[in-house]
Order: structure tokens, then sequence, then C-alpha cells
């Protein structure tokens, strides 16, 4: 990953829930076709992040960036439209649907044809679902989906309509991919899948990734950089090794030394 080009600027962003200041602060900027991760502690703020980023939260200070584009005031269907797509922590898929037809509902976003195209199904239409379902097909074959392309989501295993969602976010090619905890429910052979489709998601498609992550083994496998939180706070920025090595990273995770001393003593009594 040489690109230097900046695709998103996060400066000093910061939010507020009534007394409580959930993100502080937070600066990072995310280079074309790098991963880059999210980690901390539960109730660090990554996901708060990700929700500022979607435009789900309003900030309450800091700017967001896309392409030098400012986001702070764009409604939330505006932030896809301009190349931006996300995963979230509990699947979000249209269960009554097959997968195939989930996906095409994710190249919808970019659909050009109007009301009365669509209607009449005319020539304009008849080249846009030609193209959503192109790249359905494409999403499908990197994602190895295919024995599941006309099964209804509600009868597939968890691992599988993980695989789905993230699927789906990819038919509304993205310039950037959110994925918010993309390991979480998985088994360990499902979760070294996923370590496999990152790296394809930016190989092969060309797509930047900002994730949000608690398993380390998978963070360290496909991240150029992390990004540390705790309590709403930057810790630490660097390489998933420096960062993971960093003293207040540990103690965030493992608490002080003090701490652990004192575990140890109960432990062993």
């Amino acid at each position: 990953m040489n690109d230097t080009t900046v695709l998103l600027a996060v400066r000093d962003l910061s939010v507020r829930f009534g007394g409580v200041l959930a993100v502080n602060k937070v600066s990072f900027e995310v280079r074309k076709g790098e991963v880059f991760t999210l980690i901390g502690p539960n109730g660090a703020g990554k996901t708060t992040v990700f929700n500022l980023i979607s435009r789900i939260y309003n900030p309450t200070g800091g700017t967001l960036e896309f392409e030098g584009r400012r986001l702070n005031d764009l409604p939330p269907h505006q932030i896809a439209k301009l190349g931006i797509a996300r995963t979230f922590q509990n699947i979000e898929l249209f269960e009554h649907a097959s997968v195939l037809q989930n996906l095409l509902i994710g190249h919808h976003v970019h659909q050009a044809s109007g009301v009365w195209h669509n209607l009449l199904f005319t020539p304009t239409a008849r080249r846009a679902e030609r193209e959503a379902r192109t790249r359905a097909e494409q999403v499908i074959e990197l994602l190895d989906l295919q024995h599941h392309r006309d099964a209804m989501v509600h009868g597939l295993p968890y691992g599988v309509r993980k695989v789905v969602e993230v699927a789906r976010a990819l038919c509304m090619s993205p310039k950037l991919l959110l994925l918010d905890e993309p390991s979480s429910g998985l088994n360990v052979e499902e979760t070294e899948d996923m370590a496999w489709w990152i790296r394809d998601i930016r190989k092969e498609l060309g797509i930047t990734v900002l994730m949000v992550e608690h398993d380390m083994s998978l963070v360290s496998r496909v991240s150029d950089r992390v990004l540390a939180m705790n309590q709403g706070e930057v810790l630490a920025l660097g390489t998933p090794a420096e960062v993971q090595a960093h003293p207040g990273v540990i103690e965030a995770y493992l608490g002080s030394t003090d701490d652990m001393s004192a575990l140890r003593r109960r432990a062993a009594a």
C-alpha cells in the first residue's frame, strides 16, 4: 500500500449524548487503498465513530471530509451515493428475500433510471438491471456465495449471513467500505475466510476498508494501520505491532500493572 492520497479525514471529531462525551476530539486519516482498523475495549467509542461517519449521529464538534468534501451537514442517504458503504454489528438484511435479491437492493443506491423507466421497463431500465446483476454476480463469485444465490436469508447459517451483508455493501460499488466487527460471532475457520475476503476486497476490487474489530489476530493479518481508542479518545496510532505494544493500549485491555498483580495474587490464593 503505497498511495498516500487521503480518502477520509476525521479532525477533532466529538459527540456528546446529554452529559456524556462519547467521542472526544478524535483525529485520523484513512488513505486510499489501505485497511485501517479501530480497536479498543467495549465502550471505547469505535462504533460511535462509524455512526458519525455514516451520519446516523450528528457530531457536536470537529469535521468529517471524504475526498475533500465536508460530510457534517449531509443526510445519511447522500453518504452512500458518495461511495461509502457499511455493515453493522447486528446483521441488517431482508430475511425473507433471497441472497441475490438482497444484493440487487444494495446496487439500487446507484440506480439512475426513474419511476416511469422502471414501470415500463424501458431500454434504460433494462440496462440498469443488467448492470446490477453483473455487479451482484461478480460479488457472489468473489465471496464464494454461488451455492447460496437463491437461498432465503432467514434459512442461512449466521456465518453465511455475515458474508451476505458484506456482499450487499460491495454491490453499492463503494470507494470506502466500513466493516463493523466483521468477525463477531464467527468461528475460527469463518474468521480465516473473512481475512482472505478483506484482502481480496482491497486487492481485487481496489476498495479502501475502515474496520472496527476486536479479534486482534484478524486485525494483525489484514490491517495496514491501527487506531486504538479508549473512553472516546485516541490512545495510539501505528502499525498493528506498534499499537499492540503501546503501554496505554495494554493497560486499556488488561488493566494497570498493579491491577494485574492483584488479579494474580487472588488467583493464587
